[in-house]
């Protein structure tokens, strides 16, 4: 079964998230705060998927994404009860994939879950696709410059795989919302623009070079 960390300090909805994924057929690990996940998470490197609250005590969930961040690029979602702008971008800047406010529904929060999972299964699924310098093979799930691997989380990855596939193609703002993070995302449209800019950011002077910005209606990937 494929194992998903969940780690809240709230017993009861932690309690609660761990049954639910259960009855989905998956095999949840549970933690009462950031220092635990964080150890659950080393001691359980074939994790699929990590479920964070970000108020928790010891070390909270945004730092817990970051440390995470610095070595695996596995799918995190973030749950916090405070319904602000600022948490759900300082999540996504941490490197999290998605952002669930509390309280929420468990079915909701479960098809979240799979959506995720099936988009990373989705690009794994893929071929090799190179432009200059740059390699991603999704089939390793894995992007080199320069032969050194870059670390990206799964919607900068997922994004940066779709320019690859359509080279010179525009993608609206909307596209990418509708497809990487699905219909159903309460976010808006600078959620796009603040993955694209740190995927630009990671990716250095081919980043700067080859991801171009079409003022007014989106981005795209050109070669020289």
């Amino acid at each position: 079964m494929k194992k998903i960390i969940v780690a809240d300090d709230e017993e009861l909805l932690r309690n609660l998230v761990c049954d639910y994924l259960t009855r989905e057929g998956y095999q949840p690990i549970p933690a009462g705060d950031g220092e635990e996940a964080l150890t659950l998470f080393n001691e359980n490197p074939d994790t699929v998927l990590l479920i964070l609250d970000i108020m928790m005590p010891n070390i909270d969930g945004w730092e817990v994404c970051r440390k995470i961040r610095e070595t695996s690029s596995v799918p995190i979602i973030m749950l916090t009860a405070r319904n602000q702008e600022f948490d759900e971008l300082t999540g996504f800047d941490a490197g999290a994939d998605d952002y669930v406010t509390k309280p929420c529904s468990p079915s909701v929060l479960m098809k979240r879950v799979a959506a995720l999972l099936k988009r990373e299964n989705a690009v794994n699924n893929s071929n090799v696709y190179t432009l200059d310098n740059l390699k991603l093979d999704a089939s390793a799930h894995e992007v080199r410059l320069d032969g050194k691997p870059v670390t990206l989380t799964l919607k900068e990855y997922s994004i940066l795989l779709k320019f690859l596939t359509a080279q010179s193609r525009v993608f609206s703002r909307e596209q990418l919302l509708d497809d990487i993070w699905g219909y159903d995302f309460d976010g808006d449209m600078r959620t796009v623009d603040s993955h694209v800019a740190r995927l630009r950011t990671k990716l250095g002077e081919w980043g700067s070079k080859h991801i171009k910005t079409i003022y007014g209606t989106g981005y795209k990937i050109e070669g020289d």
